[in-house]
C-alpha cells in the first residue's frame, strides 16, 4: 500500500505570519501528524486545523515539525509532534496570528463591523493611462496567452503606482517587457514621465 493511501485526514496550516494553506492530506494521530509533502514550510508554533466529517474541528499546535528527507520508498515530509489545543486555547492562538496586508483599501474584519473610511489618491492621469494601456493590449494582441501575460504586467505596473513609494526602475523594467505594438510604448513612456525625476 502506498504511503499516501494512509493520509485520510484533510488539514489546514495556519502560519504565524498569517499565511494559510488548505487541503493538505495528512494522517492525524494522538500527538503526531504525518504529511508527505516537502513544498511547504512548517515551523514550531504553527497551527494545524482539522475539519472532521462529523462537523467537529480540532486545532493543534506544532511542537516539533520533524521534517524528514526522502528515504528509499518513503517520500519526504513531516512527522510532527503536536499538542492538541482546547477550544479557549485554540481561539486565543488563532487570534494571535498576525496578518500582513498592503495596498489600497486592504483590511480584515474578524468578528467586527468595519466603520472605516479609506481614501486613495491615485493620479487621474495614471488611471487614464493604465486604462488606455489595457485597451490597447486587448485590441492589438490576438493570442490569449500573450494578452494575459501583458495584462498581468499592467497589473504589476498599477500596483507599483498604488504603492506608497513607486519605483521608477521597476515600472520602467515592467514597461520594457510589454510588446512594442501601436501606442503601447508611448503610453509606457508617458507613465514613466508621470513619476518625475
Amino acid at each position: 500500500m502506498p504511503f499516501k493511501d494512509l493520509l485520510t485526514d484533510t488539514i489546514s496550516l495556519l502560519k504565524n505570519n498569517g499565511e494559510r494553506i488548505d487541503n493538505i492530506q495528512s494522517s492525524v494521530q494522538t500527538n503526531k501528524i504525518f504529511i508527505y509533502r516537502s513544498d511547504i514550510l512548517i515551523e514550531p508554533g504553527d497551527l494545524i486545523q482539522r475539519n472532521m466529517s462529523n462537523g467537529g474541528e480540532e486545532t493543534f499546535q506544532v511542537i516539533d515539525p520533524g521534517f524528514h528527507e526522502e528515504f528509499h520508498d518513503i517520500p519526504a515530509g513531516y512527522q510532527m509532534r503536536v499538542k492538541k489545543l482546547g477550544l479557549p486555547e485554540a481561539k486565543k492562538a488563532i487570534q494571535n496570528i498576525t496578518y500582513n496586508f498592503n495596498g489600497n483599501n486592504t483590511r480584515v474584519n474578524n468578528n467586527s463591523t468595519d466603520n472605516s473610511t479609506n481614501i486613495v489618491n491615485l493620479n487621474k492621469d495614471v488611471v487614464e493611462q493604465i486604462t488606455l494601456l489595457r485597451q490597447e493590449i486587448n485590441h492589438l494582441i490576438s493570442s490569449s496567452e500573450d494578452k494575459q501575460s501583458a495584462l498581468e504586467i499592467v497589473d504589476a505596473i498599477e500596483a507599483q503606482f498604488q504603492s506608497t513609494n513607486p519605483s521608477k526602475v521597476v515600472i520602467s523594467t515592467l514597461i520594457d517587457t510589454l510588446p512594442n505594438l501601436g501606442s503601447i510604448a508611448s503610453i509606457g513612456s508617458f507613465l514613466i514621465s508621470l513619476l518625475g525625476s
